[in-house]
């Protein structure tokens, strides 16, 4: 049976308390199967603690799929975790870390089809010497070692009416304009149309690339970067036959009507990328990479320390997350038989 591999992230987040809500919502929601790989122990003590316990049973990926109707399959990891709800814990990262590193390995050998992650807290991670900006990185750097190719991480945020793809991620907004270049632009441009063409079976995808500056620099009067690296990037892309158009300005990009003209939003910055998709769709957004070589999903929120424990996690990210994951892994399926 078709199985997702799903990350524990944090175990002192909400993500324990999220993957058992997504398990007991599975037949109500359709979610599809998966495996936790996680700590039994912290897990079963936390759905306690929230009041929320579900049925658990400890298991292998080879097995999970048949196990998932009647209980949570968890893979137990070799590190334990310690368990304090809502208190970031360095002492948690080498379990934190094998648990994407087997979720990938299982992916990439075939004991899965797509890895699911549930929300990690970043300064716990380096506190503990983790040498990676974030999940994404980190997965790049996996997919690289794995494949011996080089990798080009993306970042996109999906949701049902809206598609952002961030040039720039995770760096000081002043340092935006310093770090952008033109082909940094055309690199995430073909990653995200090859993306959508072979993994979301969208012919011919059209990409709407947004500008830097307010009004798109109108005209140069107020920034020169769309002149300079924004609208070159785009001559190239639609050299390769790439349907780019832009750069338009970012505060006209997200109403309705404009939504209708392209299938994602090429964004210049993180915060210009998140705040329209989490405004539109906060429990439903998914944070999909595109460019791996497996297919790796994500709810769109944090570790949440302040709610862990309580009771009053929701699931709908995460479970959108492993609808999607399976969405696409089904379609490269049907598409890699043809």
């Amino acid at each position: 049976m078709a199985v997702l591999a799903l990350t524990c992230g944090d175990p002192n987040g909400i993500g324990p308390e999220i993957a058992a809500e997504a398990w007991r919502r599975r037949e109500r929601e359709r979610v599809p199967a998966f495996y936790l790989l996680g700590d039994p122990e912290l897990l079963a003590a936390r759905v306690r603690q929230a009041g929320n316990p579900v049925p658990i049973v400890e298991t292998d990926p080879l097995k999970a799929g048949s196990a998932f109707a009647d209980a949570l399959p968890v893979v137990p990891l070799e590190n334990t975790f310690r368990d304090e709800a809502g208190a970031a814990d360095p002492g948690n990262a080498p379990g934190i870390v094998e648990a994407i590193e087997r979720a990938v390995a299982d992916v990439l050998e075939g004991r899965a089809d797509a890895v699911v992650t549930c929300p990690i807290a970043k300064k716990s991670l380096y506190e503990a010497g983790f040498g990676f900006p974030g999940h994404t990185e980190f997965l790049a750097d996996l997919a690289a070692r794995a494949t011996g190719g080089n990798i080009t991480p993306v970042m996109m945020l999906a949701g049902p009416d809206l598609r952002t793809v961030p040039v720039t991620i995770h760096i000081p907004l002043a340092a935006v304009p310093g770090m952008l270049t033109e082909e940094m632009i055309v690199a995430t441009g073909r990653i995200t149309a090859h993306d959508l063409a072979h993994r979301f079976g969208i012919a011919n995808p059209r990409l709407a690339v947004a500008g830097l500056n307010p009004h798109a620099g109108e005209g140069g009067t107020i920034g020169q970067e769309e002149d300079l690296i924004v609208g070159p990037a785009i001559e190239v892309l639609r050299a390769e036959g790439i349907n780019a158009f832009g750069p338009l300005p970012a505060d006209t990009m997200f109403h309705p009507a404009a939504r209708a003209r392209y299938d994602a939003a090429l964004c210049m910055y993180h915060d210009q990328a998140l705040i329209p998709a989490k405004a539109l769709a906060f429990d439903q957004a998914v944070n999909v990479t595109l460019g791996l070589p497996f297919i790796r999903t994500s709810p769109d929120h944090g570790t949440a320390f302040e709610i862990a424990g309580k009771g009053t996690a929701r699931p709908d990210s995460l479970i959108a997350a492993l609808k999607l994951a399976r969405t696409l892994a089904d379609y490269e399926s049907r598409a890699s038989a043809l």
